[in-house]
């Protein structure tokens, strides 16, 4: 408790401070860094050794005072060479974008599963962060960490905020915090989200334009039908986990 009212009070003081003016609309990019090979089980080494074991991909944030849009900012295909066998393998980041109203606390997420698009739609409410000491610098502001576990994804998250920017935005589905996530690491390195560039500009609405075509589910239907679908496609094996 004693932590918390800390952090608050230092985003209390960055702010009155000026440390930096208040950015209300502008672009994000977002670099994610993935660890392949932490999905794939060791004793699968001959599959490890035909894909390459990080993945860089490049994502941006559009925001307005009331709206924002994360999505994939290149082409989502991605030829790579495995070390060694001189392999190529075509990796394809399923297409996905998550539109969020902060007015009404609504997010919609468009995701393509081989094919099909959906739409997942949910609210965004308070979630379970605690807060630590540290401060560091990224794109130029300063942020404050915090960080939560979720247990039934199996995960450690720690993400750095500036709350220079405006609040409740960040890449994908981290956007509860009191401030503008720059920056997200799960589990030490399997996935890893870094702000590289902060533009501040206007928006125009296709920028930030609500996804409408798809089926429209819930997120806890979309997990039950993805589970499914792996126990189709992988039957009485090891659960499998998507990025």
């Amino acid at each position: 408790m004693k932590t918390t009212k800390l952090i608050l009070s230092l985003v209390l003081i960055m702010v009155s401070a000026g440390v930096m003016a208040q950015v209300t609309q502008g672009v994000i990019t977002y670099e994610l860094r993935m660890d392949i090979h932490s999905s794939i089980p060791e004793e699968r080494s001959e599959l490890r050794a035909m894909i390459p074991q990080f993945r860089t991909d490049n994502f941006e944030l559009f925001f307005t005072p009331t709206e924002s849009l994360y999505k994939i900012k290149e082409d989502p295909s991605q030829m790579a060479t495995a070390g060694g066998g001189g392999m190529r393998m075509m990796m394809r980041m399923p297409r996905s974008e998550t539109y969020i109203d902060r007015q009404s606390n609504e997010r919609i997420v468009f995701q393509d599963v081989m094919g099909s698009n959906f739409l997942i739609v949910d609210t965004i409410g308070i979630e379970p962060w605690k807060f630590a000491n540290e401060q560091m610098e990224i794109a130029g502001y300063m942020c404050l960490m915090a960080w939560q576990i979720d247990s039934m994804a199996k995960q450690e998250i720690t993400a750095w905020f500036t709350p220079n920017l405006p609040p409740f935005l960040g890449p994908d589905r981290y956007t509860s915090l009191p401030g503008t996530v720059l920056a997200v690491d799960i589990n030490n390195g399997e996935r890893v989200w870094v702000a590289r560039n902060i533009e501040a500009r206007e928006v125009k609405p296709a920028d930030v334009r609500k996804p409408s075509r798809g089926q429209r589910m819930t997120r806890a239907e979309f997990n039950k039908f993805i589970e499914e679908q792996m126990q189709r496609l992988n039957p009485g094996g090891a659960p499998m986990r998507f990025f």
